[in-house]
């Protein structure tokens, strides 16, 4: 794989990503309090489908263009397709919205915003992607100790952690931020993303959850081809710490991304309870 999102913009993990992540962000902004929002892997804010990286890989060919022409895409992808749609003007899709820019048009006033990226590059891409939006901020730095260091010791808070995996300690960094943050307020909420390529590794992730962090979990899973190939994506997961029951929603699009976009792929949703 080639850790830069750019190649990867619009993919089916993207879709289920993004998807939920509206999700989570429509019910957790209706009738509530301020709302604290941090992302660890911001990336660049937004994507050029026309691109070179992003014509190289195909990914997104197979998986928003698929997605905006598709008639049976549950209605939980409706707030996704819609903000596709406004960022390319109605017309061809050509650019594609990263998790900065859904969370910005998101926020309601007294809201706030902070997007962490460590590359330098990816980062002033990203904040002139995001500058002049109210409530936000942005940080060049490591998201995982920025997210502990950030968040408020009181009040609603969402942290969203979806990493490159390009190290080899990223999923024992997410279990130890998700102990940091639950340590520091209690109730913070998480959406972790990451990708399937074994079982196994998942697996371990999960056991090291459930032993480290004392907090209910829901977790989807969204796979797009049978894991019979380790050094591929060969599917995604959805892991929320916290906040409102969301397994109906996350069913629903993991159901179809690994059925409509995949071959031989299948879903499911469960739940981990703390040890």
């Amino acid at each position: 794989m080639n850790y830069r999102h750019a190649f990867h913009a619009g993919n089916f993990a993207d879709l289920v990503k993004h998807a939920a992540l509206l999700e989570v962000l429509a019910g957790l902004t209706v009738g509530q309090g301020p709302l604290t929002v941090i992302d660890t892997h911001a990336g660049r804010g937004l994507y050029d489908l026309a691109g070179e990286e992003a014509k190289m890989s195909g990914e997104a060919e197979a998986g928003i263009a698929r997605l905006m022409a598709a008639a049976d895409a549950p209605a939980h992808f409706a707030p996704l397709v819609r903000a596709v749609a406004r960022l390319n003007g109605g017309g061809a899709v050509r650019r594609y919205p990263g998790s900065p820019w859904l969370i910005a048009g998101a926020l309601r006033p007294g809201d706030s915003y902070l997007a962490c990226e460590l590359r330098p590059d990816e980062h002033a891409a990203l904040a002139r992607a995001l500058k002049g939006r109210p409530g936000v901020r942005t940080l060049n730095a490591d998201g995982y100790d920025a997210a502990v260091r950030e968040c408020p010791a009181s009040g609603r808070v969402l942290a969203l952690i979806d990493p490159p995996f390009e190290r080899p300690d990223d999923y024992g960094r997410i279990v130890e931020t998700l102990a940091a943050l639950q340590g520091r307020n209690s109730a913070a909420q998480a959406l972790v993303w990451l990708p399937i390529k074994d079982l196994e590794t998942l697996d371990s992730f999960l056991r090291d959850l459930e032993d480290e962090v004392p907090a209910p979990m829901l977790v989807a899973e969204a796979r797009v081809r049978p894991l019979d190939d380790p050094m591929k994506m060969n599917g995604c997961a959805l892991v929320m710490m916290g906040g409102p029951d969301f397994s109906a929603a996350f069913a629903a699009i993991c159901g179809w991304v690994a059925h409509a976009l995949g071959a031989g792929g299948a879903a499911r949703t469960y739940r981990l309870s703390p040890q």
